[in-house]
């Protein structure tokens, strides 16, 4: 789908994209905020070349990237003439689960266990305490998803017909820009390339195992379903941030603002996420790390994805993402 001209609005002198010109290849594109576009491709002189690939070598690239947005007499495009993709293709995602403060405290009220009939009050507090030993405790909750839940963001969203409780989770997501294990908290802003916008949706009524509640959570089913996590519209350089931690993530259903809750809530911050998943694994360059979503979902509402919903999602200084839901009978 193509963009509205607004969505192409960011921090920063550019951004980077993945897009196609009407039955045409995906390519790798650097964007401006006035809306246009050069393929890196032609402007770097590789005809074989993807978003991850640039980052594979961030370092050498950002410099000529800089170079790049700043010079004139190039052949630029208007981004309307594109289509415009999901920005990269990750090997690897890293979620965060329970990350903002309030959004916890919400889902432990809306998922009160069978039997449970203590007042709302005594139950927030028994959340809002949680979060107090774990952020205490400094244990942030990584799990791992699928590269194939990825779609664009301005994609239909296609909502399964097993899913009963599909919500939405707007997230800040992180992009890795150098291979990165067992790095400390104090350097792991230097291996994030840059941000863009996840929408990890999440069918609630799938999250817990039903049939064996004693293994926990089952985030394949519930998470994993292709389109289920819309990415971008861009990758905007880290050094355009000004602070990750004080970003404005904003989704709107239909208009209506239901998310809208700064990242200033966050119980980890960037640095503590890339930190602690580095920690098992080895992050690689084109990586996500999803770093939580705040309060204001489906479940907090009490109003869950259904056919025709329209998400528009937005972050601070990382444009805007616009996807429509359709259920999978109508797809």
């Amino acid at each position: 789908m193509k963009p509205e001209a607004a969505s192409a609005l960011f921090a920063g002198p550019f951004a980077l994209g993945t897009l196609s010109a009407p039955d045409g290849p995906a390519f790798p594109a650097l964007v401006t905020p006035d809306a246009q576009v050069l393929d890196l491709r032609t402007a770097l002189g590789e005809g074989q070349l993807t978003v991850r690939e640039l980052l594979d070598r961030w370092e050498t690239a950002l410099p000529r990237l800089r170079a790049l947005a700043g010079e004139s007499g190039l052949d630029r495009h208007p981004l309307s003439d594109f289509e415009v993709h999901a920005p990269v293709e990750p090997r690897q995602v890293f979620q965060s689960g329970a990350n903002y403060r309030q959004h916890v405290i919400d889902l432990h009220v809306a998922h009160r266990a069978p039997g449970d009939d203590r007042p709302e009050e005594e139950r927030r507090a028994e959340a809002a305490e949680l979060m107090d030993r774990r952020a205490a405790e400094d244990l942030p909750y990584v799990f791992i998803g699928l590269p194939s839940s990825i779609t664009g963001p301005y994609d239909d969203v296609v909502l399964p017909a097993w899913a009963e409780k599909p919500d939405w989770e707007l997230e800040l997501a992180v992009v890795i820009g150098r291979p990165a294990h067992r790095v400390s908290v104090e350097e792991a802003l230097e291996y994030v390339a840059g941000y863009t916008i996840a929408n990890d949706l999440t069918d609630r009524a799938t999250v817990f195992r039903r049939d064996m509640p004693q293994i926990g959570t089952d985030w394949l089913r519930s998470k994993n379903a292709p389109g289920f996590t819309p990415l971008g519209p861009w990758i905007v350089p880290a050094e355009s941030v000004t602070d990750p931690g004080d970003l404005q993530v904003t989704l709107k259903l239909n208009g209506e603002t239901m998310q809208d809750e700064s990242t200033r809530d966050m119980i980890f911050g960037v640095a503590r996420m890339v930190s602690y998943a580095s920690q098992s694994a080895r992050l690689l360059p084109g990586d996500l790390v999803l770093t939580g979503s705040p309060a204001g979902n489906g479940m907090h509402w009490g109003r869950l994805l259904r056919d025709g919903d329209v998400m528009e999602g937005s972050v601070t200084g990382l444009g805007t993402q616009r996807t429509r839901c359709v259920a999978e009978a109508a797809s």
